[in-house]
């Protein structure tokens, strides 16, 4: 349960394609009505991704575009209070928060756990997330050769952010160094 005056982030329902927009509206009454001790983060959670040539199927070389991972949805970062729960929701393009029943209840935050892999996949790393991570923990690999392959953690380094793990590869236990933002917990 979300404690009152703890920061916390919650999901916000907007028109699809429309994330933007709404994000770009929030930060401005943020910034117009001086709430940033109380609303922190705007995020629409976008990857860079190739532009598919439709006659090949090949990537257009040197031709990217933005996906939303999560259409119709930004993420705020926030101290669930009266006034910042009134205009989040209250900011144009804003369908609902989720996680509110309505009848005047505040919505129920993300959790760490499942927030951490969007902030992540955003490049949005912070401290508090090697606080999950213990040697001997299973975890799943997120980026290059050896996506989505499962490893072990040996030892980590919390001043840089390393990782020591051991994954099987070729059938051969394989150490390596990776960074936080490159491994999730199983």
């Amino acid at each position: 349960m979300a404690e009152l005056g703890e920061k916390h982030w919650y999901i916000v329902n907007t028109y699809s394609q429309h994330e933007n927009k709404v994000a770009d509206n929030l930060r401005k009454r943020i910034d117009s009505l001086n709430l940033k001790d109380k609303i922190f983060n705007v995020l629409v959670a976008e990857e860079t991704v190739p532009v598919i040539d439709k006659e090949t199927g090949l990537p257009k070389e040197g031709k990217f575009k933005k996906k939303n991972l999560f259409p119709g949805h930004i993420f705020v970062e926030m101290i669930m209070t009266d006034e910042a729960w009134f205009i989040v929701r209250n900011t144009e393009g804003v369908t609902g928060i989720a996680g509110s029943a309505g009848r005047g209840l505040k919505p129920t935050p993300v959790s760490k756990s499942e927030m951490e892999p969007v902030l992540k996949r955003m490049n949005m790393i912070d401290s508090s997330m090697y606080e999950g991570y213990n040697p001997g923990d299973r975890v799943k690999i997120l980026h290059g050769a050896l996506e989505g392959s499962e490893a072990v953690i040996e030892s980590i380094n919390k001043e840089t952010g390393v990782c020591h793990i051991k994954t099987f590869f070729f059938g051969r236990e394989t150490p390596m160094d990776v960074e936080i933002s490159e491994i999730e917990k199983i």
